[in-house]
């Protein structure tokens, strides 16, 4: 196995790693809890080649779905169709955005890292507050009162996190991707 190889493997665990142990810093608030799943999710969309994040973000699913006790409600299907299920199927998208916005902006900047970041987080909560709706036979009024408004601080405070680590962080892990390959 060459270095970059290992280098790929090495960063999309650690982000699976990272996302998965968000889950578990968490206030826990009915009917979804604040968690800092979603700014490491943001994190490895801004910083790792859209592939890797891709990949780190499916293993992490891929993990929960199987069983293993990942999501911020434990593991396997019935916690991913719960009332959180929709925003853990939003942070794929979110991903998705943040990488095709950084492939078709060459000029990284802090203003670009935040509006990918916002954008990504509006597409969690898109699915994240139809699904709570859904599996919780809630109004979208009561969805967005328990689903989105005791959040959009601490989710601004987390892109706000994200585009500034994204600043520090994405051409030295690029670098390290690029420098392995000579």
């Amino acid at each position: 196995m060459n270095r970059t190889t290992l280098i790929r493997i090495i960063l999309t665990a650690l982000f699976s790693a990272l996302i998965a142990a968000g889950a578990f810093i968490r206030i826990p608030l009915p009917p979804v809890p604040i968690t800092l799943q979603t700014l490491f999710a943001l994190i490895a969309g801004l910083i790792l080649p859209l592939p890797l994040a891709l990949s780190s973000l499916a293993i992490y699913l891929l993990l929960g779905l199987a069983g293993l006790p990942v999501f911020t409600a434990g593991g396997g299907f019935a916690a991913f169709s719960g009332p959180t299920g929709g925003y853990l199927a939003g942070l794929v998208p979110a991903v998705l955005i943040e990488g095709l916005m950084l492939k078709v902006f060459r000029k990284k900047s802090l203003a670009l890292y935040l509006l990918a970041a916002l954008l990504a987080t509006v597409s969690i909560y898109i699915p994240g507050l139809f699904w709570l709706a859904h599996s919780r036979s809630l109004s979208l009024s009561a969805a967005l009162a328990g689903g989105l408004y005791p959040f959009i601080i601490g989710d601004v405070i987390k892109l706000v996190i994200a585009a500034f680590t994204a600043l520090k962080l994405r051409e030295r892990t690029l670098d390290l991707i690029t420098d392995s390959e000579e």
